[in-house]
């Protein structure tokens, strides 16, 4: 782009430009007069994250020369690495390395889900029904996702300026083993229970432990989540799982004071850190995804959910 040529551009999409580190001269607009759009600023830095790295920048990336050695300071073990993590390490490292993350960190109230999901009990023996806590997430994230597509997408094309809206809804779970991290896929959600959800969870997660699951169940998602909830911590940045656009991380409940209305109550609060791809996902859609999340995971919507 010439240095003489004026660049139009919006006060809000010059800000997007710096927020993403874009140089805004070297944008080429595609509206009237070659406006440029956040359209324009998103497809600019996609195109820039997937160049070739040059030889200089190659250089940057490679593994640090090592001028001693770990047991010249002491007794060391060598131990293999499991193969499932193997095969990890590469697709971590380039969902870190090509995706824009952006964590947003939210709480939600989830004081009357946990009192009704107590309360449920088993209509043949009359005993409490044990259905986890991640069941009703999974239900209420699939009420998300139809509102807002954005989420339940991939941009494989992205060259192109092409992006893939899924219409179904198939959650990933991560499934913690001795292996390592496993993300199966609950397929259909939309048309199961919270009863048959929670089934489906206790099969996948016995399946990924004991290496009894179909590679196939782990591609296809619209969206993971990954629970830390049963062993403790709050907030995190979960690494998105590509080709899909966002990862919903879940802390530990722990009950505190929360002021409602004019009075303090202790109220059950959820830990949510939901990573996005700024490439497609603002701050401000990400922070109504988290706020429609909260309003799904509340008051009287898991009586809903349970239907």
């Amino acid at each position: 782009m010439s240095e003489n040529k004026k660049i139009f551009a919006s006060p809000k999409v010059r800000k997007f430009a710096r927020e993403l580190g874009a140089n805004i001269s070297a944008i080429e607009g595609s509206e009237r007069k070659g406006r440029i759009s956040e359209k324009d600023v998103k497809l600019f830095v996609s195109n820039e994250l997937n160049k070739p790295l040059s030889n200089d920048q190659n250089l940057n990336i490679k593994k640090n020369k090592i001028e001693f050695n770990h047991s010249d300071f002491g007794e060391v073990e060598i131990k293999d690495i499991s193969r499932v993590k193997k095969i990890a390490a590469p697709h971590l490292v380039n969902s870190w390395s090509t995706i824009p993350h952006v964590t947003h960190h939210d709480e939600a109230d989830i004081t009357e889900m946990e009192d009704f999901r107590s309360s449920l009990l088993d209509v043949v023996t009359g005993e409490k029904k044990k259905i986890t806590p991640l069941a009703f997430i999974v239900k209420a994230l699939v009420s998300n996702l139809k509102k807002f597509p954005s989420f339940n997408a991939s941009i494989d094309d992205i060259e192109n300026g092409k992006i893939t809206f899924k219409k179904y809804f198939h959650i990933g779970i991560a499934v913690d083993t001795q292996h390592g991290l496993m993300v199966p896929k609950i397929r259909d959600v939309d048309n199961k229970n919270i009863n048959e959800i929670g089934i489906e969870l206790k099969i996948l997660s016995e399946k990924c432990r004991n290496l009894k699951i179909d590679k196939k169940e782990f591609f296809g998602g619209s969206i993971t989540i990954t629970s830390l909830g049963g062993i403790g911590g709050s907030f995190f940045t979960p690494i998105i799982n590509s080709p899909e656009v966002a990862i919903l991380g879940i802390g530990k409940s722990i009950k505190k004071q929360v002021l409602t209305d004019t009075e303090f109550k202790v109220r059950t609060m959820l830990p949510l850190s939901l990573s996005y791809d700024h490439r497609i996902i603002d701050g401000a859609e990400a922070a109504r995804f988290c706020n429609e999340l909260k309003e799904n995971l509340g008051k009287n919507f898991a009586y809903r959910l349970a239907i």
